[in-house]
């Protein structure tokens, strides 16, 4: 690969033809000056020397000079097939302060690279977090050789702008997996791709709501709906949720003022309660009456242990009063970030000008290898097999908390989903237990901090789907001497 000189490098190199200094001075010292002062960092390729030459302007052999001197000093050095890159250790005179008020270099082989911004540490990979997948399980031979086929013939049509409401391919794809595995009424043209459940929401909310309009959510919740859904001033309001799902006599109590209800019919998060068909259609029927949205997130809706997965709410309405949210984040991983909306014909033109607003367009290379995965069969495949793997990790995690911590907790609800909600005695802090777990390398989430109101239930949300058996086990384990340890 050919190392051009970048203009960074060509402006602290300037060549004063007049000056008296020879040529082969002038590259040497600027360069050095640009390692001493951190503008070229240890480990740093720099332009081959007939392309610096050709850079410069001036003939190869002061580039040589200059090149050689700075080899032999111990500025660079040179890497056989590979070429010339700034060097590791840096001679003793690098340790002089720099002229013109710098501050001090880099003191004798101490590794200097260009600064990363540190990552958000949120415990993404430790046991308990919620959400995550089987990363491990990830078909990642048959992703990868279908993302680089596509990177491969990447045409130019695909490198412009992209239609706003995701590829064609894609969305035809993703209307006839929901049709037949979801029970959603559908067509591609009612597909609205977006990069997760997060931005759908957002979108909802900037279709749908305004400054003064009231959403009724589930108490407990989803507190990222909760952040989604408040960005356009609309007022939430907590509905409680039972053994059965959303309170449907205290959701009609609110009156006709409520435009819109946020639920997750299928598996209530954080509880893990479902709605039964009866209550679904009274469901339905509050919104046809109230003229009110119904935003159905249907969340993990994919894995269920104790019956087959249950239908959506959307494949129930008969008036349009229900927008479906999914992801593909949880069933294939997050960094995807590729989920979509399915909207109603008479509310399209609303929700698709949003969309363009929102961010224009969803990468195009990840749409055309989904629409791939999804219509070779290949994410079919992967659900029946992640059922099986999901089943023998939620056995383990209740194996492991029904010895280590039977005295300390109770499970609340593991009927489906990719974590267990747990309950602790009244009186205990499940913030503090989080904050204790974190210590230990162990990342569950906290109930109480699901709802909006006052009264609180103190829990632990425990994530199994990211997680061997074995770490399920030892992470039990150190969850039932943490619990112990609880004043």
């Amino acid at each position: 690969m050919r190392i051009t000189a970048s203009p960074q490098l060509l402006a602290i190199l300037p060549i004063v033809r007049r000056s008296g200094a020879p040529l082969h001075r002038q590259i040497y010292d600027g360069l050095r000056r640009a390692i001493l002062d951190g503008l070229l960092r240890p480990g740093q390729r720099v332009p081959a020397t007939r392309v610096l030459a050709v850079e410069l302007e001036v003939s190869r052999l002061p580039v040589l000079s200059a090149y050689e001197q700075l080899l032999h000093e111990g500025y660079l050095q040179g890497r056989v097939g590979s070429g010339t890159f700034v060097s590791e250790a840096l001679p003793e005179d690098s340790l002089r302060a720099v002229a013109g008020g710098h501050e001090r270099p880099p003191v004798a082989g101490h590794r200097v690279r260009s600064r990363v911004p540190p990552a958000r540490e949120d415990g993404g990979l430790r046991p308990f977090r919620v959400s995550l997948p089987a990363l491990d399980q990830f078909p990642h031979d048959t992703w990868s050789g279908i993302v680089a086929r596509h990177a491969r013939r990447f045409d130019r049509a695909h490198m412009a702008y992209g239609d706003p409401a995701g590829l064609g391919v894609l969305r035809a794809a993703i209307a006839e997996h929901l049709r037949t595995a979801r029970a959603v009424r559908c067509e591609a043209e009612q597909v609205l791709v977006v990069s997760g459940s997060q931005a759908a929401l957002r979108l909802c909310a900037a279709v749908l709501l305004g400054q003064g309009h009231r959403i009724a959510v589930e108490e407990p919740g989803y507190p990222g709906a909760h952040a989604a859904l408040g960005t356009t001033g609309a007022e939430l309001i907590p509905v409680p949720v039972g053994a059965d799902g959303i309170d449907l006599m205290a959701l009609d109590a609110l009156g006709s003022r409520v435009r819109a209800a946020y639920v997750t019919p299928s598996h209530q998060y954080p509880l893990g309660a479902s709605l039964s068909a009866p209550r679904r259609l009274a469901l339905l029927d509050w919104a046809r009456r109230r003229d009110a949205w119904l935003l159905e997130d249907d969340y993990d809706s994919e894995y269920r242990y104790v019956s087959r997965p249950l239908g959506a709410l959307q494949g129930m309405d008969a008036h349009g009063r229900v927008v479906y949210i999914g992801t593909f984040s949880k069933v294939l991983f997050p960094a995807l970030r590729i989920g979509y909306l399915v909207v109603p014909p008479t509310s399209w033109g609303a929700f698709a000008a949003a969309r363009e607003a929102f961010d224009l367009f969803s990468p195009t290379l990840y749409q055309l290898a989904l629409a791939e995965f999804l219509g070779e069969g290949h994410f079919a495949r992967h659900l029946r097999r992640m059922r099986g793997v999901y089943l023998h990790r939620r056995e383990a995690l209740l194996d492991g908390l029904a010895e280590h911590c039977a005295d300390a907790l109770g499970v609340h609800n593991a009927d489906a989903g990719l974590h267990v909600a747990t309950m602790l005695p009244d009186g205990v802090d499940d913030v503090d237990v989080v904050r204790r777990l974190a210590a230990h390398r162990l990342t569950a989430s906290a109930l109480s901090t699901c709802y909006l109101g006052r009264e609180r239930r103190s829990g632990l949300l425990l994530g199994f789907g990211g997680f061997t058996e074995s770490q399920l086990a030892q992470a039990t384990r150190t969850l039932g001497q943490v619990l112990r340890a609880v004043p």
